[in-house]
């Protein structure tokens, strides 16, 4: 098994490109660390190109996974790692190059310019969750391989398509589609029936949905607010409607 002892050697340099933007898109890879998403692309039968551990963590490899690894010292694994406490465990896969969706057809989520990383990480936990079909990443969202995107997925990436696109050229191709918006003419949400072939369009964090993609909509929905504060958080909010129409 190959060991790496230095922060300088080439392999390191090429993974540490991994936490840039353009880097994935060059490398067509994304990192996920710790035990617990190592598991889950495990389970998932999620192909690991690259697998770097440490000592204390090589015990828990599977085993035709040890033979592929490279062992690497402690600080090499810090000087990688984007978390403050490394687990010991450091694997690239490859990004999916998912098609758009044929028919449609099931319960969408849209992310219009959702910026903020654990927002759209944990929108797409909680799609994953209530059993939705897929996640639609809109032009000027996050980029759903950034680092702190994957650690708030939790490994959900593995469990429903993600998609990216922009949203104008898919809006109208779905059956009923609900927007979001603190508008007086947008109806409550739970005035609105559940249905089978549904796409929930959530927006950015300060500007909430584009006006161009809220006059597609079949309905535009709100929440009721019965305190003082302003309006909810994009996640929070994307979690109420979710399960709304599950």
């Amino acid at each position: 098994m190959e060991k790496i002892t230095s922060i300088k050697n080439q392999k390191i340099k090429q993974l540490k490109k991994l936490h840039t933007a353009k880097g994935r898109k060059e490398m067509g890879y994304y990192v996920i660390e710790g035990e617990h998403l190592y598991l889950e692309a495990v389970k998932s039968q999620v192909k690991l190109e690259e697998i770097i551990v440490t000592e204390k963590f090589l015990y828990k490899l599977k085993e035709n996974h040890q033979e592929i690894a490279t062992l690497v010292t402690d600080d090499v694994m810090n000087n990688l790692t984007q978390t403050e406490t490394s687990q010991g465990i450091y694997c690239t896969v490859e990004i999916p190059d998912q098609d758009l969706p044929i028919t449609y057809q099931g319960k969408y989520i849209l992310l219009d310019g959702v910026q903020d990383p654990g927002n759209a990480g944990t929108i797409v936990r909680t799609a994953d969750a209530a059993g939705f079909t897929g996640v639609i990443f809109g032009s000027g969202s996050v980029d759903p391989y950034n680092d702190k995107v994957v650690r708030s997925m939790q490994g959900s990436q593995f469990h429903l398509p993600i998609y990216r696109t922009n949203l104008l050229s898919v809006v109208e191709k779905f059956e009923n589609v609900y927007g979001t918006a603190l508008d007086p003419l947008a109806k409550d949400y739970r005035q609105v029936a559940k249905s089978k072939n549904i796409a929930l369009v959530m927006g950015n964090e300060g500007n909430g949905v584009s006006t161009e993609i809220l006059s597609k909509t079949t309905h535009n929905l709100y929440i009721p607010i019965y305190g003082q504060a302003e309006s909810l958080n994009v996640a929070i909010a994307a979690g109420i409607l979710i399960y709304h129409f599950v």
